[in-house]
Order: C-alpha cells, then structure tokens, then sequence
C-alpha cells in the first residue's frame, strides 16, 4: 500500500473546532464547553475557505443555522453539531434545487421527514451539498451548480451522487453529512475522498422518495470522517415513523454503543472481483489485498470466498429502470424536459420493460437474497471493491473501460454496489489507503441482514488496525 501523501497535514489550516471528531464535539457540546454558535462559525468559515476549490456545500444557509443554534437543545442527541443536507433533500426556507434547471430557484415549505429527525435530535443544517441531475450519476455535477472537485486533487472528481457530502466531510465543513444511495450513491464518493459512508437497510434511516415510498432500492444514510462518527448519525437517522411504510424501529442499544463494544472473533469473506461480477485495476487489487493482509490476526480471519451471484446486474437494471419510469411518471413535463442525456436514457429503459421482465427481476431478487443470506450466516462480512478503478478526472461522465473491458454505459463501472442494493443488505465503505497519486481508496463491507451494528463493529476494527487518521485536509490544487 502506498504511504500516506504528504499533503496530508498532521495540524489543521482552517479553524481547529472543524478538526474535532462529531463524538467529540458534541461530547464538548454537552460539557457546555464550547456552544453550537462556535461550530456554526467555524463552518461558516471553512465553507468559504474551501468552496472555491472543491464546490461542495453549494447553498448556505447562515441565518437559518445561527437561529437553529441559539435554541439548540444541547442535551439532545447531536446537542447543536452542524450537518450538511444532500441537495436532493428539501430543507424548509432552503433553496433545493434537485441539480436540475428547472427547479433551480425552488424553495420549500417543508421539510424532508429525515431533516425533520435529524433537527428534532440536535442537528443544525449549515446547507445543501452537491449532487449530479436529481442524483443519476457516479460524477457529481449539474447544469445550476457546476461540478464537484475532489479535495485530494482537484483535478479530479468527487464520486457520485453524494459528492458534495463527501468533498466537503473531507475538508472539515461540517461534523456530519446526510447521503443517499441507490447505486452506490453514499459508497464511490465515501471511497474516492477517503471518508466513511454507510448504506443501510430499507427502512432504518427513513424511506424513498414520498412518491414511492414501498421502494426499497433508494436509501438514506450516514457520512462521516470516522465509523464511531458514522455510527452517531445513523443513530441519529434511525427510528421508526408512520410516515415511512418500509420505517423499522431503532434498535434497543444504539449503533454507536454497539460499534464501541468489543467485537470478539470477526471473519471476512474476500471476494477480489466478486466471483468476475466486474473488472478491477491491479492498483485497486493490490491496495485491498494488501489492507486485508495488514488486519488480519488470531481474531480476525481473512478467507477468499464468493457467493454464487448470476442475475446480480439484470436484476439490478431492470429494478432501477422501473424506478426510474415511475419517478419520471410523478414529475410534471417542464421538470423532465431539462434531464440530461443519460436519466433521460434511464427513463426510456424503465418505460421500455414488459411485465415479465420486472416480474422475472422480483424472483431473481429474492434468489439473490437467500443466496446472501446464506452464505454470510458462515461470515461476518463480505469485503470487496467499491469501484473497480481510482478516481478520474472531473471532466470525464464515467470510464469508457475498466481494466481493458469497455464499459456500455454509465452505470457499468458501478456493479459493484449492485449486490448490496438488491437484496437490502447494509453496506460500508472504509477508506484503506492510497493510490500510488495520493488518491484515497475505500473497500466495501456487506454486513448481513438488518445487520448495521456488527458491520459497523467490524469496520472500527479495521480502521483501528488500518489506522489511517480522519483529519480534515485542505484542498490540494494542482494544475487543471
């Protein structure tokens, strides 16, 4: 594995608070040591330091957050820690703007029922962070907003769909970020900025979209510089609501007590490519191999083992596609007529299905998930790629070819994250070290069914034994 790059300072530039863990800060928080208007300050000013390079925290929302922080409930679970709001996610007063033209000027109400929470439980929202066009895209930019640069090397891109969220975790602009992830929306970027990004579970952290709220492939999840972090904002997203129809109820110890509890013997199944599910770089390779090598000990088995996974794709197309279709059904024409090529592809696929090919995806599904179910009863986790390739260049959509196998559209390079989607199984993505160019990589974890808490233990494990640093950078600009 390459050392660490040098751009990564041990002091922080920006303000020392943005430097601090979430545990910690609201940890001071509750000491009444420091008050949520220092954090909300902070933010402010290392927004403003580094969006100039990276373009992650598009909207602000200064007003809002000081006033929310005046009457911050400090004995509350985030006690008045700043968060940032992915842009797909309507945040009441806030501009939310989808990354679309035709909502670029949009102002709701009301809030998202996750922001609602997510307030309700001590969080001040400092403002959106950047997504591609109504979250389609491994790469995040937009026709309002621009693109998404990564801190690690600006010429670069950010992942996608929760790029902001990731970009701006990376340089200390806020404590916690809110994601979602459909085909590896919360995972790329969590990998490609070297932060943490878990999707849950269908219903542990809120539903789908209002529209299509039995929709189990669109989840909601927690981004953080730390699992112990990642874990606080799951706690802090998870519970159960009515107004969700998939919502399950929290569990009765929380994530994070569980994920600081002792984990006892852990073994890892490592599949390298996923049994050929899609093509891997020998740098992506050997940097999980060799993270994999370095944890493993006499209570943590590393053993080379896949599950049989036919269909994982197909399945995954036709389900997404379907999505796609009644999504597009929901939204007026003066909207859908601004798309970019690709969601405008994605439309046509799902209005394009037959019966029998959602239906033959449904079987397929339920195949794959006992098939999951199965074979992680002999395992705590199964750990492969979360992309088969290292970031590329912000000005690229998506690779035209992975390890010399061409890719035939955008979603291609993603299979990887295909697996966790389909059969609703909760997965992780840890960074593990960096390219032999700095850039940072994640490996997935898949945790077993409604199995957020031992995944989140196993992760902590090997970012203990990794022990990589989670300190904010700044950007790191080079010639573009």
């Amino acid at each position: 594995m390459a050392a660490k790059p040098e751009f990564v300072r041990p002091g922080f530039a920006g303000p020392e608070l943005c430097a601090l863990s979430a545990c910690d800060a609201v940890e001071l928080l509750k000491k009444r040591e420091i008050q949520p208007s220092d954090l909300i300050e902070a933010s402010l000013t290392r927004i403003t330091q580094t969006s100039p390079a990276i373009n992650a925290m598009v909207t602000t929302c200064a007003d809002r957050a000081r006033e929310a922080g005046k009457h911050a409930n400090t004995d509350s679970l985030l006690s008045g820690l700043p968060i940032g709001i992915k842009d797909l996610t309507p945040v009441a007063g806030v501009r939310t703007t989808f990354g679309t033209k035709a909502l670029a000027d949009f102002i709701p109400d009301t809030s998202d029922p996750i922001v609602t929470r997510l307030e309700s439980r001590g969080a001040v929202v400092m403002g959106k962070t950047n997504t591609p066009e109504m979250g389609a895209g491994a790469n995040t930019f937009n026709a309002v907003f621009g693109m998404t640069r990564n801190p690690w090397d600006t010429r670069m891109n950010a992942g996608g769909s929760s790029g902001g969220a990731a970009a701006g975790l990376a340089t200390g602009e806020v404590w916690l970020s809110q994601g979602s992830d459909l085909g590896g929306s919360l995972r790329t970027p969590a990998s490609y900025c070297g932060i943490v990004g878990l999707r849950p579970s269908p219903g542990v952290a809120g539903g789908g979209p209002a529209a299509q709220g039995f929709d189990t492939l669109p989840v909601e999840g927690p981004m953080a510089r730390s699992v112990e972090d990642c874990a606080l904002m799951l706690d802090a997203m998870s519970g159960f609501d009515p107004i969700w129809p998939i919502s399950v109820p929290a569990p009765a110890q929380s994530y994070l007590s569980t994920c600081r509890a002792k984990a006892g013997p852990i073994r890892i199944a490592y599949a390298p490519d996923l049994g050929g599910l899609a093509p891997v770089t020998p740098e992506i390779s050997e940097l999980l191999s060799s993270a994999l090598t370095r944890i493993s000990s006499p209570d943590l088995d590393v053993i080379e083992a896949v599950p049989e996974l036919s269909n994982v794709e197909h399945c995954f197309r036709t389900l997404r596609a379907f999505g796609f279709w009644t999504g597009a059904r929901n939204t007026p024409e003066r909207i859908t007529k601004h798309y970019k090529p690709t969601l405008q592809q994605n439309i046509a696929e799902g209005r394009a299905l037959l019966m029998d090919d959602v239906a033959e995806a449904m079987s397929q599904r339920s195949q794959l998930y006992d098939t999951m179910r199965i074979f992680l009863g002999r395992f705590d986790v199964l750990a492969c790629p979360v992309n088969g390739l290292s970031p590329l260049p912000v000005e690229v959509e998506y690779p035209t070819e992975v390890n010399g196998e061409p890719c035939k559209d955008y979603l291609d390079w993603l299979r990887f994250a295909m697996l966790a989607t389909v059969c609703g199984l909760p997965a992780l993505s840890l960074p593990v070290g960096f390219t032999a160019n700095g850039m940072p990589i994640g490996i997935q974890l898949i945790g077993r069914p409604r199995g957020e808490g031992r995944l989140l233990q196993v992760a902590k494990v090997m970012e203990e034994a990794l022990n990589l640093g989670s300190t904010p950078i700044d950007p790191v600009i080079r010639h573009r």
